[in-house]
């Protein structure tokens, strides 16, 4: 198994400059926002740029008028799209069993898989979730603890590192957990749980539970490797991952794909789709697998598939250590977040699990308020508050709301130094 290296504080971008420069011509919208002009892109977290062969050939198969299992060429045409959608995804998620199905929203499968998993266990005992995770696997877990009649566990996660360990797990998790979730990456505190300790802790107690893990977050920032995980389902929303909205997809394994589950009778045991999926959905999937083997091949003189996508995974995860090094610590005369007067990071500022994003807060500053401000200068970052996505974290976190910047693998060192200048513009610094 290929596992990804510890996050890096070199503030030396991964990327060259020509690669850069092709990388940044694949996606629209790079640099500049069609509604206010010239703009940097620091709202990752809430939805990437998207490829323009993503779009294009989206566009080009949603013309099509024709559906599968009819005799002609379009229809078969169709089929083969769909299967090398499919097939493209279980690369990109690292799985060779188990069945990979697509739905309206990562949240829409996680919810269905979580409803399936509490429906399939046996009755009594628990269900788990940790108090880091994101509603579509924290508010789907005390709902089906409440319609079967089980206690629901929270997990709590250590407000100074911002994430969970499998001992935080191992310390709720009673051999009568039917159900447990994982959150892999948050897109809040930007920390990564190790979810290959964390299952094996839950296995350790629980050997039977069902493990379903949220990594929405993670997906666009390494390499996945699903079927090393141990778990029984996983879920990824590809609008975080280059492609447009409304495009979630997971798998899960051949245990919890053959539990009883939503589906038409006349379907396969293990099919979960519920109706026909758009095929331009997996055309755009497939046309994104084939950006990261293209990336992947800068890094191996791998020719395979898989090998490539290892390769971008672990390439996109140095880059961005680098840039997120940079945004903390500074570089070349620019002041890092962490020495900008009045500034709080969420999580440790050296902590080798961050991935993607650092949220912060500032003393006596409202969030909102500096997001705006910054957006005015021309860089786009978001602020989270205490409500139905993030409350549940920022809670015991003590804060109302809290700033975020997150990056992905085509942002700049020279963005980030401008991101820099601009909020200590904003501070007064």
């Amino acid at each position: 198994m290929q596992t990804l290296k510890p996050s890096s504080k070199a503030s030396v971008a991964v990327f060259d400059d020509a690669l850069m420069s092709q990388v940044r011509a694949r996606f629209h919208h790079v640099d500049r926002c069609p509604y206010t002009g010239p703009r940097i892109f620091f709202e990752n977290a809430g939805g990437s740029l998207t490829l323009k062969a993503v779009v294009a050939r989206m566009a080009e198969v949603a013309a099509l008028p024709d559906n599968e299992h009819r005799d002609n060429d379009a229809s078969r045409a169709i089929s083969c799209m769909i299967d090398d959608g499919r097939d493209a995804m279980a690369s990109l998620l690292g799985v060779e069993d188990g069945t990979v199905f697509g739905g309206e929203t990562g949240t829409e499968c996680l919810f269905r898989v979580i409803r399936a998993a509490a429906n399939a266990a046996p009755a009594g005992g628990n269900i788990v979730a940790c108090e880091l995770e994101h509603p579509a696997t924290f508010d789907a877990t005390a709902q089906w603890a409440r319609r079967t009649g089980r206690q629901r566990l929270t997990v709590p996660f250590d407000p100074h590192q911002g994430r969970a360990t499998a001992e935080d797990y191992a310390r709720v998790v009673t051999p009568e957990t039917r159900v447990a979730t994982i959150l892999h990456t948050s897109p809040v505190t930007g920390m990564t749980q190790d979810v290959a300790a964390i299952t094996e802790a839950i296995r350790a107690i629980a050997p039977d539970c069902y493990t379903i893990v949220d990594g929405i977050q993670h997906a666009p920032h390494g390499a996945l490797a699903v079927s090393h995980y141990g778990v029984d389902a996983y879920a990824v929303s590809l609008y975080k991952v280059f492609c447009p909205f409304n495009d979630g997809y997971a798998w899960v394994s051949p245990r919890l794909g053959c539990a009883d589950h939503d589906r038409l009778a006349g379907k396969p045991e293990d099919a979960w789709e519920l109706g026909s999926r758009d095929p331009a959905a997996w055309a755009g999937a497939h046309e994104m697998v084939r950006y990261l083997e293209w990336l992947g091949g800068h890094f191996t003189e791998e020719t395979g598939r898989r090998q490539r996508l290892l390769a971008a995974g672990q390439a996109m995860h140095d880059q961005e250590a680098a840039l997120m090094g940079r945004l903390i610590d500074g570089a070349d005369g620019v002041t890092g977040l962490r020495d900008l007067p009045g500034v709080t990071l969420i999580g440790e500022a050296d902590s080798p699990w961050r991935e993607g994003a650092v949220s912060f807060c500032v003393k006596d500053r409202d969030p909102l308020e500096i997001v705006a401000e910054l957006g005015e200068r021309g860089i786009r970052v978001h602020a989270r508050k205490d409500d139905a996505y993030s409350g549940n974290i920022l809670r015991p976190l003590g804060l109302p709301s809290v700033t975020r910047v997150s990056l992905a693998h085509y942002n700049t060192p020279l963005e980030v130094d401008a991101c820099l200048a601009a909020l200590k513009d904003v501070l007064g610094a």
